[in-house]
């Protein structure tokens, strides 16, 4: 009888420390975030909005939707952010014929043993590109909700970890819709962050043009980018990170933006409970960023968009009028009162 069994090669391949993570201290997280940032900044140019904005999603423990036009340096991105961190990268380009198994594995017959062994995936990564997603039909996409609430996929009934950190970054493109599938509401909600990337400044299209123009650097080049911390490392800045105190008013501030955007004029279905659980989170890390071990209502406020855009749908007449879901959220916040500090 033929039997499902692993290969060596298929075997877990996350390596977990001997000793447990230890919560990275307030020293340690603002010198983790300033080797990243530096790091990454040195291969993708301009853009430190975005940059920030996806090194909060890291120390959150979340993923990312990434929104922007071809050719802004997305992939660029993740690939510095992996060298950087010294974990493993994959890239997956979503198409319209990628099936679940190309993304998380699949079982296959081994004529020499005479039996069944799992194949692994690209999703068994600490970082994992999903390249225009919303290209795949539903039922690609859906492969991913597992792995990004319970970082682990389930294959031929066999429940197999992720890596340590995981961290799913997808993007898609803002413009082009002809050929493409919707990401349902629950898929959306999976995403901590929804980060828009715009073109670069003058200066910094002129910096790069010049760079590879001169052959200093390729479109692509990591050269220039150093491995200075390790998967474990990132886990203990994530551990640091959930720690960092947040006020019981600072707390009941960013479940009142999440609460109001389910009433607010306009808006025919407002955030759940994740978006507060995603906004506390995100202005945890973006204290962090900040180099403080406390969240501010300033910390809610700048990174409510990116926490809180993904997660509202507006109204038909709201969109027949052509307002956008930023211009709702800029209005929402100037009405809910944030507590004195």
């Amino acid at each position: 009888m033929n039997t499902l069994e692993l290969n060596a090669d298929d075997a877990d391949q996350t390596v977990e420390p001997l000793q447990p993570v230890v919560p990275a201290t307030g020293s340690e997280l603002t010198s983790g975030c300033t080797l990243l940032r530096e790091q990454i900044a040195g291969a993708f140019v301009g853009q430190p909005d975005v940059l920030d904005q996806l090194l909060v999603a890291l120390l959150a423990g979340g993923h990312v939707l990434i929104e922007g036009v071809p050719g802004l340096g997305k992939t660029l991105l993740v690939r510095a952010l992996a060298a950087a961190m010294r974990g493993s990268f994959a890239r997956v380009q979503f198409t319209p014929d990628l099936m679940p198994s190309d993304v998380c594995g699949h079982a296959y017959y081994d004529p020499r043993s005479e039996s069944f062994k799992l194949r692994r995936g690209p999703i068994f990564a600490h970082l994992l590109l999903a390249d225009e997603i919303n290209r795949a039909p539903a039922k690609t996409q859906s492969a991913l909700l597992e792995a990004m609430q319970e970082r682990q996929v389930t294959l031929e009934g066999r429940s197999m970890s992720l890596p340590t950190p995981f961290m799913t970054i997808a993007t898609q493109n803002p413009i082009e819709q002809e050929g493409t599938y919707p990401l349902p509401e629950a898929q959306l909600d999976r995403f901590l962050l929804k980060v828009q990337i715009g073109y670069p400044t003058q200066d910094d299209e002129v910096q790069m043009v010049t760079q590879v123009s001169k052959g200093l650097a390729s479109e692509f080049d990591l050269a220039s980018v150093q491995a200075v911390l390790t998967p474990q490392q990132v886990q203990a800045m994530q551990l640091g990170t959930a720690q960092v105190r947040v006020d019981p008013t600072v707390l009941e501030y960013a479940v009142r933006i999440v609460r109001a955007s389910r009433e607010w004029p306009g808006v025919a279905m407002g955030a759940g409970p994740r978006g507060s659980l995603a906004l506390v989170r995100a202005a945890r890390a973006q204290a962090v960023l900040a180099g403080r071990d406390f969240v501010t209502p300033d910390d809610m406020r700048s990174i409510a968009k990116p926490a809180l855009r993904h997660r509202l749908n507006l109204s038909p007449d709201m969109q027949i009028e052509g307002r956008r879901v930023d211009e709702v959220l800029d209005a929402l916040l100037h009405k809910v009162s944030a507590p004195r500090q």
